[in-house]
């Protein structure tokens, strides 16, 4: 990054670094649970889901681009070896051993919301202190707000159909 954008950082880069290499990883887990889980899953509404959850996953992989974009503005290197992905996590990944629609959506509202928790705390961490940062935490942010409902709406729509 030149002298003049760094200079615009108010906060420890390398510990900013070290956070948006978790977010990275989270990112990744992310995009990998909704494209397995949109290939096998099986249940009422299954279409539906499968949309929904294969839409999330190209904005997952979208994220992991805006974070590594960063980083490497940052001058810093994102995570390079997929095992480290698994250290690095906060929300972890969890693997759909159970196909079933409601239980693959359950597992993605949970993944959504621990993003959530995750990405305001990184707002929270730039605000005032990393302008660049800080807008594309937040635009993260309103994303995964949105996964969360659609999921939430695709599990109540379910619901009522039984």
């Amino acid at each position: 990054m030149g002298t003049k954008g760094l200079s615009l950082v108010k906060m420890d880069v390398k510990e900013l670094i070290e956070k948006l290499n978790e977010a990275l990883a989270d990112e990744w887990l992310a995009y990998y649970q909704y494209w397995v889980g949109a290939k096998i899953v099986k249940g009422a509404m299954k279409d539906s889901a499968v949309a929904e959850l294969t839409e999330h996953a190209g904005d997952e992989l979208r994220h992991a681009g805006m974070l590594a974009d960063r980083i490497l503005q940052l001058d810093g290197t994102p995570i390079l070896d997929p095992k480290e992905w698994f250290e690095k996590s906060g929300c972890g990944y969890m693997a759909p051993l159970d196909p079933a629609v409601l239980k693959i959506l359950d597992q993605n509202i949970k993944g959504e919301q621990c993003a959530i928790d995750a990405y305001s705390k990184l707002v929270d961490m730039t605000k005032d202190k990393d302008p660049i940062t800080y807008q594309i935490a937040l635009e993260i942010l309103k994303d995964e707000i949105e996964h969360e409902d659609d999921l939430q709406t695709l599990v109540e729509d379910i619901e009522a159909a039984r």
